[in-house]
């Protein structure tokens, strides 16, 4: 990264061919180079923003050459054009949701900081009443938990299981008296630190938390930081060319309707005027120019066409990537079982050779001497 810095420093310095041979021919500038910045050439690259901040994007990989976005602003509109503009847009469209996103948390956080526990605070006689509460009912449980230890010793199981069931009721009202008292402690805690704490808000351009009244010094340095700045400028040129983009749209379709109603209006009226040569250089008039309406609009459908090319080009191409990798991947496995497989039948036909084996050694060693006699003499008889 400090290279590719270094780099653009001696490109604004001493020029992009500054290690250009004087014999060799230097390459006009062509906006459609790949190597060209197209954020910048648009309208700015957001990688200049945030600069040694928080939102730091880091070091542009692509060239900013200020002939370059000259050239770019000069051409005139075409398909490419409008897909620079568009990426444009949708970079910045997209930076603004993730600063919209750090805003809502933020809000949230607040929010729960400045939420207060419930109920109000105990009194300190309400306190005092609580604890001698707790303790009458503490030491009424340790005596019914004795005496239903002394029922069950004499076999009344009856009056011991009530006894328990007592307690437990004791125990419960027990614990919500001690619940009501810890939660008093903890209201009295909250409202302590929320009357020594300062109140924040979150700045609704970047997010950033800031001091209810704080000194106009701090707020000024806060909205003159690259930061803030940096994501107004992002969201200003958003909202100016979003509405420039709805502007054309409108007035192509306004001249769009105009020019049908003027249509309408020489097709009413050569229909209605005299005929003979006028009625002819009037059908000639309509013909030329509904040839050229019908060019302009195969024009269109061209362009058309070939976005929607582009797009079906570009998601084959990620899909065919993914899948070749996963035709790859049901290779190896296909060919991974198959070696399994041949090393299964390997072992199979191993377990049963040498099943074979012990089972001729078997019927060998079951032969007696007198059938081993016989058949040597048999065999010597053939012979």
């Amino acid at each position: 990264m400090a290279v590719l810095a270094a780099a653009q420093l001696l490109d604004e310095l001493m020029g992009r061919h500054r290690n250009t041979n004087p014999n060799e021919k230097i390459k006009k500038p062509n906006w459609e180079d790949p190597e060209y910045c197209k954020y910048f050439m648009v309208k700015f690259c957001p990688h200049d923003l945030f600069v040694n901040t928080r939102a730091d994007l880091g070091a542009c990989p692509k060239v900013h050459d200020d002939e370059v976005k000259e050239l770019f602003q000069r051409a005139e509109t075409s398909y490419k054009k409008s897909q620079y503009v568009e990426e444009f847009l949708r970079f910045c469209r997209h930076m603004i949701s993730e600063v919209e996103r750090k805003i809502q948390k933020g809000k949230q956080r607040l929010e729960l900081m400045n939420s207060k526990p419930e109920g109000p605070p105990m009194t300190q006689a309400q306190t005092e009443k609580n604890q001698e509460q707790v303790k009458l009912l503490s030491e009424k449980i340790t005596s019914l938990v004795e005496e239903a230890e002394e029922a069950g010793t004499r076999g009344d199981v009856e009056q011991a299981q009530g006894l328990m069931k007592l307690c437990d009721r004791l125990k419960d009202e027990k614990d919500q008296l001690l619940k009501q008292q810890e939660n008093s402690h903890w209201s009295m805690t909250a409202e302590l630190a929320a009357a020594q704490e300062k109140q924040m808000e979150v700045c609704p351009v970047c997010g950033a938390f800031l001091i209810v009244g704080d000194a106009q010094q701090r707020i000024d340095d806060h909205l003159s930081g690259k930061q803030h700045v940096g994501y107004f400028k992002l969201r200003h040129a958003y909202e100016e060319m979003s509405e420039a983009r709805e502007r054309e749209q409108q007035e192509k379709e306004k001249k769009r309707r105009e020019d049908r109603e003027r249509e309408r209006e020489r097709s009413m009226r050569g229909a209605g005027g005299a005929g003979g040569a006028g009625g002819g250089l009037g059908s000639d008039r309509r013909d030329r120019e509904r040839m050229e309406r019908d060019r302009s609009d195969k024009d269109r459908e061209r362009d058309r066409t070939d976005r929607d090319k582009e797009r079906h080009r570009s998601v084959r191409e990620e899909k065919g990537g993914r899948h070749e990798e996963r035709e790859r991947e049901r290779d190896g496995e296909r060919h991974r079982e198959r070696e399994r497989e041949r090393d299964r039948d390997r072992d199979k036909e191993r377990e049963r050779e040498r099943d074979r084996d012990r089972e001729r050694k078997h019927r060998k060693d079951r032969r007696s001497p007198h059938e081993r006699s016989r058949r040597r003499s048999r065999e010597r008889e053939r012979h």
